[in-house]
């Protein structure tokens, strides 16, 4: 095939759940129901954590960063898939495929950083009470968060640019609902074995080293909760971070099942499946976790609802 040929595909398709034709309308409704409530609860828990003054510790500056964060990631690609469900046209430009999956890596790589700096916040919470204002000063929170935003862009600009300076010689259908690297790369008829061992290699990196900071500190909250006499003050300690450590469980779970495990394990549909657990669940799921579990929160969510309903019936 020859490069005139080769640069004939000038967008890609996106089947989606094409498969699941009859259920398409459904879908469309509960993803859509899933967004506005991820939407809803990302954006109550910035504002309360931006204005309530009992809501200003380092501990909520990181929540308001992953609150963010998730509105980002979730604009990204749920808009996209539900435009898809409904339309016959599932086309994606090139560079608009090339946006949604740098942008993927970027919130995906910034979300593993993230979630890596609140357990750190809570380890020194926690093992070094004393210090912690200290420890934690505005300046460090800011370069915590700084340095967890920025992660991400080498990690999507070079698995983005390398992958679609690759010849597509087609066809042009990628088997998924979003512009994922591995379905994309599927469609490439050059030499990606370098790309493919990079790709794993960077995932690992990306996902292991944060994944392993994470440990450490909970090693250590762990051992130092243990230690405490009271009873009450363990249960006090360790809810300070169990809203944490949820969010961190449901993140790295469904990431490892999707992207470390062997091609073969799973068929394109249960990779589908597995994708709209951290795309479109997880990032609704975030904000209830933090709201049930915390009674900081809850109360700030009282109090801004009780002073709307006043100023209404006024």
């Amino acid at each position: 095939m020859t490069w005139e040929n080769e640069t004939l595909i000038t967008e890609l398709i996106l089947l989606g759940f094409s498969s699941l034709l009859q259920l398409q309308v459904l879908m469309f409704v509960v993803f859509l129901v899933t967004y506005l409530i991820t939407l809803i609860g990302n954006i109550l828990i910035v504002l309360i954590t931006m204005v309530d003054t009992a809501l200003q510790s380092p501990m909520y500056f990181f929540l308001r960063n992953l609150s963010s964060l998730e509105i980002c990631f979730t604009l990204v690609i749920i808009p996209k898939m539900l435009v898809n469900l409904l339309s016959d046209n599932k086309s994606i430009s090139f560079p608009g495929c090339m946006l949604q999956m740098y942008f993927f890596f970027f919130f995906g790589s910034t979300e593993c950083f993230l979630l890596a700096a609140m357990a750190y916040d809570r380890y020194v919470a926690i093992c070094h009470p004393l210090r912690y204002t200290v420890i934690m000063s505005r300046k460090v929170c800011i370069r915590l968060a700084v340095t967890s935003w920025i992660s991400g862009i080498p990690v999507g600009t070079v698995q983005t640019t390398w992958l679609f300076s690759f010849p597509f010689c087609g066809p042009n259908e990628v088997n998924h609902f979003f512009c994922d690297s591995p379905p994309v790369l599927k469609l490439v008829c050059g030499d990606t074995y370098l790309f493919e061992m990079y790709a794993v290699t960077g995932t690992i990196l990306i996902v292991l080293f944060p994944f392993i900071l994470i440990l450490f500190s909970y090693i250590h909250i762990i051992a130092t909760i243990l230690r405490m006499p009271s009873a009450e003050r363990r249960h006090k300690a360790f809810s300070t971070c169990s809203s944490h450590l949820v969010v961190v469980t449901l993140f790295y779970s469904t990431a490892s099942l999707t992207y470390f495990r062997p091609k073969s394990s799973y068929s394109p549909d249960t990779k589908k499946l597995l994708s709209l657990s951290y795309t479109v669940f997880t990032p609704m799921l975030n904000p209830i976790i933090y709201s049930l579990r915390n009674k900081e929160v809850k109360g700030a969510l009282k109090k801004m609802i009780g002073k709307k309903i006043y100023s209404w019936k006024l």
